[in-house]
């Protein structure tokens, strides 16, 4: 039996989709995310034939429930916690270390969230091209490097912009600091945090509409990674509106600066509540 008819569909020097032919007739198509989020290959038989999915087994889905459970539900507590804090900020309800504390706590949980994230994308369930398709389940890794997957690049940049924010939320309670050290040890972070924030959106775009930008209103894929994305461009405008002017030692608008993290937090928690529903 020769090796089946294969077509790759690809954003940059990243696989995103695959769709391959067996000799005995009809098709098989596996998606980088549908493969991750929900376990399934999508299997088209001869015509005439009903078209199923070809599913992971049944470790493989009760984990991907699993870990896609505890991300979500890490991030609609970060989203919130993180509205919260700047709510405080904005409304006067509270002291600085409120706010800072609010926002310390909202950090812990988009931590876990970019985790575990990147935990979906370590221990998925891999495809084996050829026949109908498959997916088959690999021992279970707290971590891996592989970068030429466009999903752990994207997973991995996203736990790294956790990280990042998490050194400009501890810096936010030291106290006595110069408008420089202000500008260098917590708006600098924050600025960071955004920028890789943007970046894993970016990837997560680019792989769920494999390289051409497009409105997919249907995918609910789509729209997770989408209001995703528009909450770090909330997050990024809120960092450059809370620069520091060292003439004046005032944010250059601090209206915007809460009002942009108010918004941009419950963007990601409004995307975590979504991704319950993006379950195997």
């Amino acid at each position: 039996m020769s090796e089946p008819e294969r077509r790759a569909e690809s954003a940059g020097p990243f696989t995103t989709r695959l769709t391959w032919r067996s000799p005995g007739g009809g098709t098989a198509v596996w998606e980088s995310r549908l493969a991750r989020r929900r376990g399934h290959i999508a299997v088209h038989p001869p015509q005439g034939a009903t078209a199923r999915h070809a599913s992971a087994d049944d470790t493989a889905l009760a984990r991907l429930r699993r870990l896609n459970a505890i991300a979500a539900t890490a991030f609609i507590l970060g989203g919130g916690l993180f509205a919260a804090g700047a709510a405080v900020a904005q409304f006067g309800s509270g002291d600085a270390t409120t706010s800072a504390s609010i926002y310390f706590a909202g950090g812990l949980c988009f931590n876990t969230g970019g985790y575990v994230s990147l935990l979906q994308v370590i221990n998925a369930p891999r495809h084996v091209p050829g026949g109908e398709g498959a997916l088959v389940t690999r021992r279970w890794r707290w971590w891996s490097y592989e970068p030429t997957r466009i999903d752990w690049l994207s997973a991995f940049v996203l736990f790294a912009g956790t990280l990042v924010f998490a050194v400009n939320l501890l810096d936010s309670f030291l106290q006595g600091l110069t408008l420089q050290q202000i500008n260098r040890l917590i708006w600098a972070p924050d600025v960071i945090g955004c920028v890789l924030f943007l970046i894993s959106g970016h990837l997560a775009l680019v792989e769920i509409s494999h390289g051409r930008p497009r409105l997919l209103p249907h995918d609910l894929g789509w729209w997770i990674v989408a209001v995703n994305q528009l909450g770090s461009v909330l997050f990024m405008v809120s960092a450059l509106a809370a620069y520091t002017r060292p003439a004046t030692g005032n944010l250059i608008n601090a209206d915007i600066a809460n009002w942009g993290t108010l918004t941009g937090a419950l963007c990601f928690s409004v995307g975590g509540v979504l991704q319950l529903f993006e379950r195997p």
